[in-house]
């Protein structure tokens, strides 16, 4: 009887923090070759993208998904375009600054971190141009001419205290500053990233 209990207490222990670490995303990137890129994405790029600088691919795994980035610089600004595992756009995303965001929308994207940390700090500020249903040709043509759009998106990764510490949060936004998700996430682990 008391072999049992054990055994049910360790399930239970088990079946608690496997519950607790699925909330959490656990990323890792890695740059790899261009050879180890999709080829749908490899060919949508070269359609989409000319004049750009400094390319890199990577993969990247998290604990729902794998999927593929491009990182370039276009006209001074950092993109990255991200594909799922099959080669298909998922998002354009720009690096900007809070400068580059509608005061309006800034100043409610600002608000909901003061409701809801006790400290934070934002880490980056992406604008998303996400794969609605727009032909892919324009979703390029957008994300490239910085358009501020009503469908775009602002992506934070914010390092907030709460009570019990800070953990890294991976928040989106809609192009008003609405709430749309939030995801804890871990550290991405950028030892072994190549540059």
């Amino acid at each position: 009887m008391k072999n049992y209990f054990i055994k049910l207490m360790f399930t239970a222990f088990l079946f608690c923090f496997h519950l607790g670490r699925s909330q959490h995303k656990h990323e890792r990137e890695h740059r790899i070759l261009k050879s180890q890129f999709p080829a749908l994405a490899i060919e949508i790029i070269d359609e989409n993208v000319i004049d750009f600088k400094r390319i890199k691919f990577y993969k990247e795994i998290d604990s729902t998904k794998i999927s593929y980035e491009a990182k370039l610089k276009k006209d001074k600004l950092w993109y990255s375009i991200e594909f799922d595992q099959n080669g298909l756009l998922e998002d354009i995303e720009i690096l900007i600054k809070p400068t580059d965001v509608p005061n309006n929308t800034y100043t409610k994207i600002v608000d909901y971190l003061n409701k809801n940390y006790l400290k934070y700090k934002i880490r980056r500020l992406q604008q998303q141009y996400y794969s609605s249903n727009l032909p892919i040709d324009e979703i390029f043509k957008n994300a490239f001419q910085n358009l501020m759009l009503p469908y775009i998106n602002y992506e934070l990764i914010v390092s907030g205290k709460k009570d019990k510490g800070y953990l890294e949060y991976e928040i989106l936004f809609d192009a008003d500053g609405n709430f749309k998700k939030i995801r804890t996430s871990l550290p991405p682990n950028y030892d072994h990233i190549l540059y």
